[in-house]
């Protein structure tokens, strides 16, 4: 049913960005009004979600996609400027619920407390058994160092034998398993993972000492090194030392009809220009993606 959908939502899509004549997103420090609405997207959303006018996304502390405030509910970031844009073109108000980790929030979708999780999660097709994935970005994994570290990593070989904090279960800790793989095949020690709850706890293992290096994506290691410049240093892992260019997904369950819709909805976005928009706000210009992708990991 949703395959015999998609044609004619698309291009009611494609009418309503051309009528509206939104082709460029505001200029700017955030995305301004941004791209209009368009009616068949909303017709489409689940009936619950038209009833409460209310899309819901599950949200765990990871800057720069989330920074959570001090109040322990408000939030800024990449997915917040993304998520009021596509509030805009689904015409509802979207809401971040604050989760403790990625498990709650997949957890949380599948049992209807949220709708939605924007990441940053790898689409992979173990996940696209119970979700759909819409990937919007890509990244590699990068390694934080407190400038006045002791631990001699100047590059990511030297990475080899230290001890690295990482999000538990993330993309982040599959790539340092590489890494450390790397490490071993080169006759040198493997590295030590430090799995820990949010990316605030592995940046405090670093600088406590705890950890020689804070594991990350690469567009959290920009924001650390941009926003407290002097105060670390990053490197970035390569194809060499096991790493890969990672899909980063929005994630749906499957049952909720909501994939196609928010497929459609950042196609909007990229549409109109303000998906690029967000991206250069953001400095993440260089691991953009042409479209927005479904299920890419199960579509191949």
């Amino acid at each position: 049913m949703r395959h015999t959908l998609r044609r004619p939502l698309v291009l009611a899509v494609a009418a309503v960005l051309a009528l509206t004549g939104c082709g460029q997103a505001s200029s700017g420090s955030g995305p301004g009004p941004g791209t209009a609405a368009v009616p068949a997207l909303h017709d489409a959303l689940p009936q619950q979600v038209k009833d409460s006018g209310v899309l819901r996304f599950a949200g765990d502390s990871h800057p720069p996609y989330r920074t959570v405030g001090a109040d322990g509910t408000s939030v800024t970031g990449i997915d917040k400027d993304f998520q009021d844009a596509l509030g805009r073109v689904l015409g509802v108000r979207t809401q971040t619920v604050v989760v403790s980790n990625l498990p709650a929030a997949l957890q949380g979708m599948l049992s209807g407390r949220y709708e939605a999780f924007n990441g940053p999660v790898k689409a992979t097709a173990e996940r696209e058994q119970q979700f759909d994935s819409i990937t919007w970005m890509t990244t590699r994994t990068s390694y934080v160092v407190p400038a006045g570290s002791t631990a001699g990593i100047k590059t990511v070989d030297d990475l080899c034998g230290k001890r690295v904090a990482v999000v538990s279960a993330s993309i982040v800790e599959e790539q340092l398993n590489k890494l450390s793989q790397y490490c071993t095949g080169a006759g040198r020690a493997p590295t030590t993972t430090i799995g820990l709850a949010d990316t605030n706890a592995t940046m405090l293992a670093a600088q406590s000492g705890r950890a020689d290096a804070a594991g990350m994506t690469q567009a959290a290691a920009i924001d650390v090194t941009t926003a407290q410049k002097g105060a670390f240093t990053y490197v970035t892992q390569t194809e060499a030392q096991g790493a890969t260019a990672d899909n980063l997904a929005l994630l749906v369950p499957k049952t909720s009809g909501l994939g196609p819709v928010l497929r459609d909805a950042y196609q909007a976005l990229f549409d109109s220009g303000e998906y690029r928009q967000i991206m250069q706000k953001w400095g993440l210009t260089d691991v953009t993606v042409e479209k927005p992708l479904l299920n890419v990991a199960t579509s191949r």
